[in-house]
């Protein structure tokens, strides 16, 4: 009961006409920006954080969640006007989506996608009222020892599964962790890093951090790589489903969200593999398995659901544990941490009306998505039109301006360029981002809990092990890098004969 009345609360403080129109401005601004080419979730709201700057922390994170769907929804339209994937968990909404969409039903596509977030953003939502609270009562017993497992666990899980190798993935790890490390040092008061630079020394805001690696990286990498011949935009009109659509669809949204929830909320889950799992199990259980490939709705339908249901789902540990577990989540933090609030077991008790605000918002926001987005479908495809040195030039001065209003230092702008060099040279040897922009969040709380633990022991590194959680954490740690060498040491050994596939037999590679 005590869920649900603070919920209500939350509703009391959402639903006023100034936060209202907040969330409004965020759903537009999501969708106009995520809708753009290549440009991912993550990548829109760490572009549009810095607007929110300005409002007070609540109206801030209800704008925040207009965003943070509208962002979703526009990386669909995306994936299926254009086959233009602006991350990767969108990859296989753009299989059949762009099938549906040449053969003259992009109207349907889009509708389905559309009412398949709704869905299983709802859905996803209320498990996270359910969970959260859940969650961070398991959250107050653990000690330092077990936070800081949890957190080792955290960066290496999802370092050892992104990029075309774990070298790459833990490179881009150690670049984060490193730069987490700039400025003073919280226990001895020594200056890291700072190269006699006294505006080094309070460290580097992780909002400039974020929109340099994702915008201004990204920006900077597809400029290098912009194709001369102009984009073929597939007209869409008014969308809406007919029966038989609707049908075929309403058993891929709820199927796709129950795949997408639980991923969502694990490190390292993400949203790719319930997708995919979801695409399978469509074509599996389809009574029309022939249409796909050619654009089958049910195609769309439950990868778009799981997708969003993971968003929501990412939600769960980053608010209740403070663990992002994708870059969007990462982004995310990285707003509370620039309003003074420290996401965590204690946040649902010091910040209470905020989060449930936040939570009563996401409802919100989704059912707006809806609302305003599907009547506008034809006029975001026509920013798709958008010449593209138009397009990533009003990107750069976006982030430019954005980073600028964080702190008003000039010297913002250099570190910028800076981190938008570093961030295109890593999509240039096929580095990931997000263990670098999860080693500059998670990489001063990680020492901050190594600290304590080792404090709280005399120095002892037993201490380190001392609680059975941590104990549990650390075996599945050496389970995740151990097993790669295992799997090496099986194939070695097994029998020359064997009829077995090889592990990549005909699977396509969609790591980045």
């Amino acid at each position: 009961m005590d869920v649900w009345s603070s919920l209500m609360d939350g509703f009391a403080t959402a639903l006023t006409p100034m936060n209202l129109l907040y969330a409004m401005i965020g759903v537009i601004l999501g969708t106009a920006v995520g809708v753009l080419p290549g440009l991912g979730p993550a990548m829109t709201v760490a572009l549009l954080l810095p607007v929110t700057y300005a409002l007070e922390p609540t109206s801030a994170f209800i704008m925040f969640a207009g965003i943070y769907y509208g962002g979703m929804y526009g990386g669909s339209t995306t994936s299926i006007l254009l086959n233009t994937p602006g991350e990767s968990s969108s990859v296989v909404t753009a299989i059949e989506g762009n099938k549906m969409a040449k053969a003259g039903r992009a109207a349907q596509a889009l509708a389905t996608a559309a009412i398949g977030s709704f869905v299983a953003g709802t859905i996803g939502t209320t498990l996270l009222a359910v969970c959260a609270p859940i969650v961070v009562q398991f959250a107050v017993s653990l000690g330092s020892p077990s936070y800081f497992a949890i957190m080792l666990l955290a960066l290496l899980a999802v370092t050892a599964v992104l990029g075309s190798s774990r070298l790459r993935g833990f490179a881009a790890l150690a670049l984060g962790l490193a730069i987490g490390l700039v400025g003073i040092d919280s226990v001895t008061g020594q200056r890291r890093l700072t190269f006699g630079q006294p505006l080094l020394a309070d460290g580097l805001d992780i909002v400039v951090v974020a929109v340099a690696i994702f915008a201004v990286g990204e920006a900077l990498w597809v400029a290098a790589h912009l194709r001369r011949t102009p984009l073929h935009v597939i007209p869409v009109g008014r969308p809406w489903m007919g029966r038989k659509d609707w049908q075929r669809s309403w058993k891929p949204w709820l199927r796709g969200t129950a795949f997408g929830f639980p991923f969502g909320a694990l490190p390292a889950g993400g949203a790719e593999i319930p997708t995919f799992l979801s695409y399978v199990t469509e074509k599996r259980l389809s009574k029309h398995p022939e249409e796909f490939g050619k654009g089958a709705i049910e195609g769309v339908a439950g990868p778009e659901a799981a997708n969003n249901a993971a968003a929501a789902g990412t939600l769960t540990p980053m608010l209740a544990l403070g663990l992002p577990t994708n870059a969007t989540a990462a982004v995310m933090l990285a707003a509370f941490t620039g309003y003074g609030i420290q996401p965590g077991p204690q946040l649902f008790s010091s910040q209470g009306p905020l989060v449930w605000a936040l939570i009563a918002s996401l409802f919100i926001g989704n059912l707006l998505l809806l609302l305003i987005n599907l009547p506008l479908a034809p006029l975001w495809a026509k920013l798709l039109q958008l010449p593209r040195p138009y397009l990533y030039a009003g990107i750069l001065f976006f982030a430019t301006l954005g980073a600028y209003s964080v702190n008003l230092q000039a010297f913002d702008l250099v570190i910028l360029l800076i981190l938008g060099a570093l961030g295109f040279m890593m999509r240039r040897f096929g580095l990931p981002v997000l263990p670098l922009i999860l080693g500059v969040i998670l990489g001063p709380r990680l020492e901050g809990q190594l600290r304590k633990t080792l404090q709280l022991s005399a120095g002892d590194p037993a201490g380190l092990w001392s609680e059975p959680i941590a104990v549990g954490i650390y075996v599945i740690i050496g389970l995740i890098l151990l097993w790669p060498f295992a799997y090496k040491l099986i194939r070695r050994n097994r029998p020359k004969n064997s009829t077995l596939l090889p592990a990549n037999s005909g699977a396509a590679d969609y790591s980045d």
